[in-house]
């Protein structure tokens, strides 16, 4: 096993970014070196929006609908993506610090260099989705979904992952770090993923549920 290699960032843009309000994006609509704060459009929904070299900060975008867009070196902090839907998206060199992620859904789509760093992502989905080089750190992913991806070089950290669902899904040169483990469905789905000795040890009574294992009394 090869050790994961740590997402790439976002490029920086190559000049001064635009203000932009979120209420004028369309379908098919193309945004490039952009930025939005302070502001809020619930319920948006726009198919195949491409988006590059932005910066967004504060703004709020949950239940909104973003199917078959190309998000591009783009940095998120403190936003609300909650409820978000997007099917068919690709996600290259994203970050997203902070903020609202529950119950976000992100079916048949591709993640390559996202970085999800003290993010509220519980209740979500990445079922069928490809994840390359993407580093979750710190992160609650309690009952999150990750049936049948493929996660390549995926990093885990210091997140609770209580009954997060890995049925199905494919892992090479993953790891997971101090996380909580508990109750999740899908154990053979880790396999492969690297853990450190003390983790596995805490987390023995997961493997045991799994196995179907049964403590011997001793006493």
């Amino acid at each position: 096993m090869t050790a994961p290699v740590n997402p790439n960032p976002p490029e920086p843009a190559g000049h001064e970014r635009e203000p932009v309000n979120p209420a004028s994006l369309e379908h098919d609509g193309a945004i490039t070196e952009f930025s939005a704060s302070d502001c809020s459009r619930t319920n948006l929904v726009v198919r195949g929006i491409s988006a590059s070299s932005g910066e967004l900060q504060r703004v709020n975008l949950s239940a909104s609908t973003l199917d078959a867009g190309r998000f591009t070196d783009l940095e998120f902090r403190d936003c609300d993506l909650a409820n978000l839907r997007s099917i068919r998206t690709t996600l290259t060199r994203v970050r997203i610090r902070g903020g609202r992620l529950t119950g976000m859904v992100l079916l048949e789509s591709a993640l390559y260099d996202v970085t999800f760093e003290g993010c509220r992502i519980d209740l979500s989905s990445f079922a069928d989705s490809k994840l390359v080089r993407v580093r979750f750190q710190d992160c609650l992913l309690t009952g999150t979904s990750l049936m049948n991806s493929k996660c390549e070089s995926v990093t885990f950290e210091d997140c609770r992952m209580t009954e997060a669902d890995f049925r199905g899904a494919k892992m090479k040169d993953c790891q997971i770090r101090r996380c909580d483990l508990i109750g999740i469905e899908g154990t053979a789905g880790l396999r492969g993923v690297a853990m450190e000795w003390a983790d596995i040890v805490e987390m023995a009574p997961v493997w045991a549920a799994a196995l179907g294992l049964v403590v011997i009394d001793t006493e």
